[in-house]
């Protein structure tokens, strides 16, 4: 299951974690963010123990979201060593997604 994250937790769970993590930024009336939950929680469940992957509602969580300019949702934003190294706005494939994080897996490697 994808990790919750909150606005108090968010520099603990992404930002100071060494490794690669995907944040969907999201809400429950967003359609389209309904319709990538299933991809998001397959992704959680598979990328386990290789990658953080969580969800912040923007709607109990303004403060994270502000900071990062999300304005449209979803967004999903992937962290590498805390620092944000690619962002996706709108509905994408879990294939698509998949191929993010492989890549910031493999930068980690180098």
């Amino acid at each position: 299951m994808a990790l919750e994250l909150t606005d108090g937790n968010f520099k603990e769970k992404v930002l100071d974690y060494e490794g690669v993590a995907l944040v969907d930024f999201w809400a429950a009336w967003c359609g389209p963010c309904l319709m990538i939950a299933p991809a998001i929680e397959e992704l959680a469940r598979e990328y386990e123990g290789k990658a953080v992957v969580g969800k912040m509602d923007v709607d109990t969580n303004p403060e994270t979201p502000l900071e990062y300019g999300i304005r449209s949702i979803p967004t999903l934003l992937i962290f590498r060593g805390g620092k944000l190294v690619d962002k996706h706005v709108g509905v994408i494939s879990k294939a698509a997604l998949a191929e993010k994080l492989e890549a910031q897996l493999k930068e980690l490697e180098v």
